[in-house]
C-alpha cells in the first residue's frame, strides 16, 4: 500500500510549463491507453485494498486521464506523465502482469 502514499505527491498538473500549441494527438492518445490500463488493473485488484485507497487511486488516474490534453503541451511532458505511469505502476503492478503476457 505504499504505492498509494506516493499518488498523493502528484507534481502541479496545472503548472504553465506550456511551450506546445497544439499536443500530437497520437502522444495524447497513448498515454490515455495507458491510464485505462491501469484503470483496469486497479479494477481487477479491487479485493486487495480498502475503498478508502481504491477510491484515492481512481480519483488520481481519473484527474490525470482529464488532463492529458494540457499535460501533452508541457515541454516536460513525456517526463512528466511518465513519472504519473510509474506512480500508478507502483499501485496496481500493471508492468509485472504485462510482462507475464508477453511471456506467453
Amino acid at each position: 500500500m505504499s504505492g498509494l502514499k506516493r499518488l498523493s505527491s502528484f507534481p502541479d498538473l496545472t503548472a504553465s510549463h506550456l511551450v506546445v500549441e497544439s499536443p500530437c494527438e497520437c502522444l495524447a492518445d497513448f498515454f490515455r491507453r495507458e491510464i485505462v490500463k491501469h484503470q483496469l488493473c486497479l479494477e481487477r485488484q479491487r479485493e486487495y485494498y480498502s475503498d478508502v485507497a481504491i477510491r484515492q487511486a481512481e480519483q488520481a488516474l481519473m484527474r490525470t486521464l482529464e488532463q492529458v490534453e494540457c499535460l501533452c503541451k508541457r515541454a516536460d511532458a513525456t517526463q512528466v506523465i511518465g513519472e504519473l505511469l510509474q506512480k500508478f505502476d507502483a499501485v496496481t503492478n500493471l508492468s509485472a502482469f504485462t510482462d507475464l503476457q508477453h511471456l506467453h
